[in-house]
């Protein structure tokens, strides 16, 4: 048959079937064209126009020109998610050697570093604690002190909010969403559903699920461990500035704890005063009581020799990491070593115990094998290691410098402006691609910026950093609000109506911290030159 093709229909012995070739054709066609593949050229086709049409700087070289183009490829894969986040974060393996930024081998060794270590042990840990049920027997413990009689909704949501929060500071936000999603709505399954549900009941779900949802995003600004943001922002600093002092999980901890219980103590006040109105409690009383979380309790049964076993060795992780580097005058384990240990070697050597102490269920077997860790985020170490590579990359191409000549205006910005202005722009860009990836892009543009104005660095990447964690307003924000939203008790309209007064907070918390405990924590009033950059 001319001008057609051939095609049998499930039957082998049916006759063929004629179908044009302009058909196949056109569907060929319409393949090609959608907006994913639009977007996967569209990455390399901005890469092209800047190396062939934009000039820089000439004194510079083609360096600076390739690294931009090369950021122009991968920031649009990532904004879009045309190519899986993971994949494009593995990018600069092949686009740094191309285009003459780095060799293959610097750019491998962005992949990984003590700041990995520290990922790779605490997720290795974070697997332990769910494995074993760690964290649902300590959320309902906890949950339990908060639950009174008679019922008071506004204590109980805090229970479970701080609950989160604790959970959060101490693994992943998203995983901890994960973790303490079913536990809360757990508690909510006991209250009616349907015609017979009141406005009151159907306020206090909204403000269970809400809080959840944000407790697990602030809880983990409060530890370097609770967020991947707080691991790029440190693997940064060292990377720029090896010689200033790092940022250890102690001097963190310090900061974070403090921004995060003042989110949080807003975060609760907006939730009792949107959902936790007059007369919740008798409408609650009905259905809430100690005994369900009881139950709960009790069908998790005591704890094992592995569960304690487990929780013990997190324990001791957050000693050694608190107690690596104290002060200046009184020195933590790690002067034992002479600095060459970090709290990456500490999160590695925990998680070994893991491999080697006897779980005492099944004769030879530990508390983890391997195979119980393919569930480690391999994309979230992938992105860190495209973060490091990316700000050596800037660094080293000369755009660094390129882009601190075209931000001179910046100077004349007033001081106490930056970090309001700063957290606003960076909580902006959070809530149309993941937080993350707004903090791999951000950073390196702020340390240029702040060297611009004369100001310490940390004075702009850490509220650009945070910023990028107030993803508050739509479910697509961050994994942890899809966690909330596909429960099916939020709208989008909640989000909004309660994620905005609470990225105000948020903002409003860090311009008064930044300033004030921040001078003191991280030494953000030191002169430009003490900082040795390499």
């Amino acid at each position: 048959m001319d001008g057609a093709d051939t095609v049998r229909e499930d039957d082998p012995k049916a006759p063929l079937l004629p179908i044009h070739r302009s058909q196949s054709f056109n569907s060929f066609i319409r393949s090609i064209f959608t907006l994913k593949n639009f977007f996967v050229l569209l990455g390399p086709s901005l890469c092209a126009f800047i190396c062939l049409f934009v000039k820089l700087n000439i004194d510079r070289g083609d360096g600076s020109r390739n690294m931009l183009a090369v950021l122009a490829w991968m920031f649009t894969w990532w904004m879009t998610e045309a190519v899986p986040m993971p994949i494009t974060s593995m990018a600069p393996l092949f686009l740094f050697p191309l285009f003459g930024i780095a060799s293959a081998d610097d750019v491998a060794h962005s992949y990984m570093d003590d700041v990995i270590s520290l990922v790779l042990g605490s997720f290795i840990l974070a697997l332990a604690v769910e494995h074993y049920n760690i964290h649902r027997r300590l959320a309902l413990n906890i949950t339990l002190l908060f639950c009174g009689d008679p019922l008071n909704p506004p204590v109980l949501l805090l229970g479970i909010c701080a609950t989160t929060a604790f959970v959060s500071m101490w693994m992943h936000n998203v995983a901890a969403a994960v973790m303490m999603m079913p536990v809360a709505t757990g508690i909510l399954q006991r209250l009616p559903s349907g015609p017979t549900r009141c406005v009151l009941v159907t306020n206090f779900c909204k403000a269970v699920v809400l809080g959840v949802t944000y407790s697990a995003a602030v809880g983990g600004m409060s530890t370097l461990t609770g967020t991947g943001v707080n691991l790029i922002l440190v693997g940064m600093w060292k990377s720029y500035f090896p010689e200033a002092s790092p940022i250890s999980f102690n001097t963190w901890l310090f900061f974070g704890f403090p921004l995060a219980l003042l989110i949080f103590i807003a975060l609760w006040a907006i939730l009792c005063l949107l959902y936790c109105r007059k007369g919740s409690s008798q409408a609650l009383s009905a259905y809430l009581d100690k005994a369900h979380l009881r139950r709960e309790l009790d069908l998790l049964g005591p704890m094992a020799f592995a569960e304690k076993m487990v929780l013990a060795i997190f324990s001791m992780l957050i000693v050694l990491w608190m107690t690596r580097n104290i002060t200046d005058d009184i020195p933590g384990w790690g002067s034992l070593f002479k600095g060459r240990a970090g709290d990456g070697t500490a999160s590695v050597m925990m998680a070994t115990l893991l491999f080697i102490i006897p779980n005492k269920k099944q004769p030879g077997e530990k508390l983890m094998d391997w195979n119980k860790c393919k569930k480690l985020p391999w994309g979230i170490v992938l992105l860190l290691g495209a973060g490091f590579a990316i700000a050596d990359g800037v660094r080293t191409s000369g755009l660094a410098d390129v882009l601190s000549e075209m931000l001179d205006f910046l100077e004349k910005a007033p001081y106490w402006a930056i970090a309001p202005a700063v957290c606003l722009i960076s909580s902006t860009i959070t809530e149309f691609t993941s937080n993350n990836a707004t903090t791999t892009l951000v950073i390196p543009l702020l340390i240029q910026i702040a060297q611009t104005m004369h100001r310490h660095p940390l004075l702009l990447i850490i509220p650009g950093s945070i910023g990028a964690q107030f993803a508050f307003l739509l479910p697509t924000g961050t994994p942890s609000n899809i966690v909330g939203f596909t429960t099916g008790h939020i709208e989008i309209n909640d989000m909004l109506i309660t994620g905005t007064p609470l990225k105000i907070a948020g903002i409003l918390v860090l311009s008064v911290l930044m300033p004030t405990l921040g001078a003191f924590v991280f030494g953000t009033n030191e002169p430009l030159q003490n900082l040795s950059r390499s």
